[in-house]
This record gives C-alpha cells, structure tokens and sequence, in this order.
C-alpha cells in the first residue's frame, strides 16, 4: 500500500465514558474542546490504525487509517468540514491599512521585523472572524430521537473571541445545558456552535444570547441555560488596567427561567468543581 493512501475495510473501537469526562477526544464528529466535561454517557467510534506492509524500511513507523470508502488522501482523511472558514476577506486591504497603522505610530514597516506583519496581521482577522457569515446553527441540525428528558450539560467549552470595541482579545469557557425534548444532539457540535459563535467582532453578552436562541430555536428544547465568562483584555491589558477581573454572563430560556428550582439545579451543576 503506497503512503499516503487509506485502505478499505475500517473496523472501528468503540469507547464508552461516563459522567464527567475531561480532554481531547477525537471521534466521528469531530475533536471536543481539550478540558471540556460532558453530563451524559457518550460514545466515540475510532478508527484502528495498522501499519503499512510493503512500504520501505523508512516507512516502518507511519501508521495508516483504514477505511470503509476505499483510498483517499491523508490530506482529505483529516479535513474538517465543519471548521469555519474565512470567507470574501480582502487581505490585501487588511494588509494596506496594517501598514498604515505601522507608519501612523512611527514605525518603520520596512524593517526586516515587520516586513511581513501587515499579511500575517490580514491572516489573522481573517481567522478571528471566519464565523462572520456563516449560520452556527447548521452545527444543531443533525439530532437523534431519545427518550432521556434531564439536563445535558457541557461544562468548560474554551474560546476565544475579538471585542468589537477595540479589537482586542477577550478569552474564556463557555457552559451550556438543555432540557431535551425527545431529541438529543451530538455533544461536539455545542462545541463547534461556541466557536462559531465566538469567530466574530463580538460582545460577551450578545455572545451569551445568541448562543441560548440558537439552542432554544433549533432543538425546540424545554429549557437552555448558557453561562459564559472571560477575561476582556480591552480591561486587563488597557484603560484601567485591571488584570485577573472576571466578566460572568448568563442567558436562560424555558423552564430554566421560569422555574426557580430547575435553575438553582443547573448553576449547581455548571458551578461544581470536581
């Protein structure tokens, strides 16, 4: 089998976790957030790796991936479709108006330091704000029917976003619960809504809202809870210079907001520390 190349046949191992399970797990639906902690059993396929049989000498330490759709590239294997991309970023503007803000603060954009800064400073918005035109919604469209009816909830799902304000970085964990209403959704994709959310010029309590309307609209469930918090480096690193301040936002739907004992259950749940 030449490297590079996937093999058909792929049996899978299925792994089972319980209660809290804590970091990086990669399974059929994607990566979960590295120190994320999941309310519910779960269950993770991989796939066996096997090592390639007529390949050189050199090549006796790559482990390939089988799978059942026959031969594709390493490179395809490992893509991810669901990751935001950016989309119509006009870098080279970015990188105009970089260069701009270099000469405007004294500096010499020339200089072998910051000659390529204003194309890595473009690249890097255009990452910030992949999320800027898509719909992290599509994230929740694929649920399965289950009869469990009590609180799902992921616990320390990390972010990072940008603060329409000043443009600085504000960074921390997001935690979301839901009260199914006979659908359930893979647990990895509140991940990829938080990220998708959060790729974007953003406040913290739009964030938290959006968030919360997205869970309550597209999984119709009984109840949401989303607390967020973060550290606002436009507070930490400027201005008043106050590093180590907490910002703590929350936004609750249904019964969780209506009911002040299914409320007190879930901050409980979302404030343990174990």
């Amino acid at each position: 089998m030449a490297a590079g190349t996937l093999s058909p046949g792929c049996p899978v191992e299925v792994t089972d976790f319980f209660q809290v399970c804590r970091g990086s797990v990669a399974g059929a639906e994607g990566p979960l957030d590295r120190g994320a902690s999941c309310w519910r059993r779960a269950t993770v396929r991989r796939p066996v790796f096997e090592r390639p049989h007529s390949a050189g000498p050199a090549m006796t330490q790559m482990l390939v991936p089988r799978t059942p759709t026959g031969t594709i590239p390493l490179s395809a294997a490992y893509s991810d479709p669901n990751e935001p991309r950016p989309q119509r970023v006009d870098l080279d503007r970015i990188a105009k108006a970089v260069r701009e803000i270099l000469f405007a603060v004294g500096e010499d954009p020339d200089r072998e330091g910051l000659l390529e800064t204003p194309q890595r400073v473009a690249r890097m918005y255009a990452e910030m704000f992949a999320g800027l035109k898509t719909d992290p919604g599509r994230h929740l469209a694929k649920v399965f029917n289950e009869r469990y009816d009590e609180i799902v909830l992921v616990r320390d799902i990390s972010f990072c976003s940008m603060c329409e304000h000043h443009l600085l970085p504000f960074t921390g964990t997001a935690h979301i619960a839901y009260l199914p209403s006979g659908k359930v959704v893979g647990l990895s994709k509140l991940g990829r809504l938080v990220e998708e959310v959060a790729r974007r010029p953003q406040v913290q309590e739009r964030m938290t809202e959006t968030i919360a309307d997205l869970m309550e609209d597209r999984l119709q469930a009984r109840g949401v809870a989303v607390v967020v918090q973060a550290t606002h480096t436009c507070m930490t690193i400027r201005g008043v210079r106050k590093p180590g301040s907490l910002c703590l936002t929350s936004a609750m739907r249904g019964v969780f907001r209506t009911d002040a004992a299914s409320r007190a259950e879930v901050l409980d749940l979302i404030g343990r520390k174990d």
